[in-house]
Order: C-alpha cells, then sequence, then structure tokens
C-alpha cells in the first residue's frame, strides 16, 4: 500500500522521551480504537490526530508504537485477517460424526462475534472498494476461508465441483446477509438452521446436531450478556 503522508514533525520528534501521557496508552489501545473507528466512521478516520484527542495523549505517542499511519492501516488489516479467519479455517478444519455437524461447527462463526465480526468485516470490504491493496487481502481471505470450506465438503464425499459450489454457496450467503444488514432475531435465525443445513448439505440433519448447536448459541449469548 502506497506511504500515506502523515508522520511526525521536528516538534513532535524532540518531545519529552516518554510523557505521562504517552504511559497511559498501548499499542492495543490504539489499535481497538482504530478498529472502533473504522466500523463506526471508515477510514478516513482512521487518523493520528483525531485517535490522539480521543485517548487524550500527544499526536507524538502515536509514534512510539507506530512507524507511520501506513503501518497502523496495515497492522489493522492484518489484525482482520488473522482474526477473523483463522476461526473460519479450524472450524471447517475440526473433526465431525457428519457433514451437517461440520456445517453447524462454522455456523459457530456466525453467531459468536467473537469468531467472527460482522461490523468489521463490512467496514473492512467498504475500505477494499477504494483501494486495491485492501482487496488483494480481503480477496485472500475470502479464498482461503472458502478453500477451507470446500476441503471440509470434500472430506464427506463431494465431488470436487460439487464441494466447491456448496462451499461458495455456504460462505457467500453468509456475507451477503451481513453486507445487506439483514436484520433478523436470533430466534427467528435458528428456527431456519434446519433448513439451511438441508439447503447446504443435501442431507436431513439430526436433532442431536441441532441440540448441539442450539447449545453453543446458549453459551455464546451468555458470555455476551444477551441471556
Amino acid at each position: 500500500m502506497p506511504a500515506l503522508k502523515d508522520s511526525p514533525t521536528l516538534t513532535e520528534l524532540t518531545d519529552p522521551p516518554i510523557s505521562d501521557r504517552a504511559i497511559r496508552t498501548t499499542k492495543s489501545d490504539w489499535l481497538n480504537l482504530a478498529i472502533r473507528t473504522l466500523i463506526t466512521d471508515g477510514i478516513d478516520q482512521v487518523k493520528i490526530q483525531v485517535m490522539a484527542k480521543k485517548l487524550n495523549v500527544s499526536r507524538s505517542s502515536f509514534y512510539w508504537f507506530f512507524k507511520s499511519l501506513q503501518d497502523l492501516h496495515d497492522q489493522l488489516l492484518q489484525n482482520w485477517l488473522n482474526n477473523y479467519t483463522a476461526p473460519i479455517i479450524e472450524r471447517a478444519m475440526r473433526p465431525a460424526p457428519s457433514i451437517n455437524r461440520a456445517i453447524l461447527n462454522v455456523f459457530e462463526c456466525w453467531v459468536d462475534e467473537r469468531l467472527f465480526d460482522p461490523k468489521l468485516d463490512n467496514a473492512v470490504r467498504l475500505w477494499a472498494r477504494r483501494e486495491n491493496a485492501v482487496r488483494a487481502v480481503v480477496e485472500e481471505a475470502d479464498n482461503r476461508r472458502v478453500d477451507a470450506i470446500t476441503a471440509m465438503y470434500s472430506r464427506y464425499g463431494y465431488d470436487a465441483e460439487n464441494a466447491l459450489i456448496r462451499a461458495r454457496v455456504l460462505y457467500f450467503m453468509q456475507i451477503g446477509h451481513y453486507t445487506l444488514d439483514i436484520q433478523e432475531p436470533m430466534d427467528a435465525r435458528l428456527s431456519h438452521v434446519p433448513a439451511y443445513l438441508r439447503a447446504f448439505s443435501g442431507q436431513e440433519p439430526e436433532l442431536e446436531d441441532i441440540k448441539h448447536f442450539d447449545a453453543f448459541v446458549a453459551r455464546a449469548a451468555a458470555r455476551n450478556g444477551e441471556i
């Protein structure tokens, strides 16, 4: 990605080595604020001066943690790629007694925002429409996720083309659901799970599989304070 013109001034570089205000912040503070800002306001507002004001620190403290604004942008993007791609791949690779149980393992990412944050995913995709380098990272993420789900289908006997198309339908349907910002209560979503499984696998789901998934959803909701 091209370097952005947001480097420290001579005055900022000659500030005291570590001020009291700088000590109060960490790299995670800056990165987490950048993520929240990207979600709520877009990449244009992920600026050093804007974030420094929100953190109540000097602008120069930013450079203790990042080389430049571009460095922050790069790390923000890498954070998204790693933290919200690995859970999908792990669940697609997780051993399961049936294809429907395997699909439900992937579904865990769609109901627990610790595993997949749809707001952040949408924000990154909006960013990618403006920058080709970001678009390349998004395409990498999509390819890695779809490849893992394709391999999941292949393990249960689906031929190569069938596995790929089912993986694409499963994954891109969910991404489209988030992109369209469809508002659907969790109870309604859960009521459709058996039908989704029939559509995605072509096989009748077992009641035990549904109960297993419902229990995961309940635990996730409890952790998030939703119940």
